[in-house]
């Protein structure tokens, strides 16, 4: 790369990019803003947090999503490519799951949007499954060491969702400000829901 490029944020390049693509026709700004909207508001993290806050507040609902994880998040509207066999495995005070695709980057698009750049990187994939207490603490999140750290390697055939802990201090919230407090992060396993 050269030093120009290094000089000029990733932001103004890429929307100097999409200039030139609409300019020449190549690109319908509407479409754009369509799929924009769609990843932002439709299909993101926001619905693996409505599925986490239910499952928190209903007990049933819970256990059909840890029996049958894409049954569950369609009865929510929760479907579609790189959603159809969902499983989810739930964190408890002794228990801490984390995902990881070793291979590539398989991801429950539906739930979580498009994966994170360090999802994707070649050194998550090798390190989390070698050493997942360290990448987790580089990461900012310190287990103690009573809890046993479980990870799930996401393929093309199975997703991992991790239904994390709820938060104590919470039992008076709705299912709107529990989905609030859920981030991508704790529902790949990297991250705890805080109050």
């Amino acid at each position: 790369m050269t030093d120009q490029h290094q000089r000029v944020p990733i932001a103004l390049r890429t929307e100097a990019l999409e200039q030139l693509l609409v300019e020449r026709g190549l690109v319908d700004p509407a479409v754009m803003d369509s799929l924009i909207k769609m990843y932002e508001t439709d299909i993101g993290p926001l619905n693996g947090a409505k599925v986490v806050a239910k499952a928190w507040t209903d007990p049933d609902y819970r256990a059909r999503l840890l029996a049958d994880g894409t049954a569950a998040v369609a009865e929510l509207g929760f479907t579609g490519r790189q959603g159809e066999h969902i499983v989810v495995v739930p964190n408890s005070s002794t228990m801490h799951n984390l995902v990881v695709c070793t291979l590539c980057s398989c991801y429950p698009w539906p739930l979580l949007g498009l994966p994170p750049s360090w999802y994707k990187d070649p050194a998550y994939r090798a390190r989390v499954v070698k050493e997942p207490r360290a990448v987790l603490s580089e990461m900012g999140l310190r287990l103690p060491d009573n809890v046993e750290i479980q990870v799930w390697d996401s393929s093309s055939e199975v997703r991992y969702f991790v239904l994390p802990e709820r938060p104590t201090g919470t039992v008076d919230f709705s299912e709107e400000q529990l989905a609030a407090l859920v981030t991508r992060d704790a529902m790949v396993g990297v991250a705890r829901v805080m109050a």
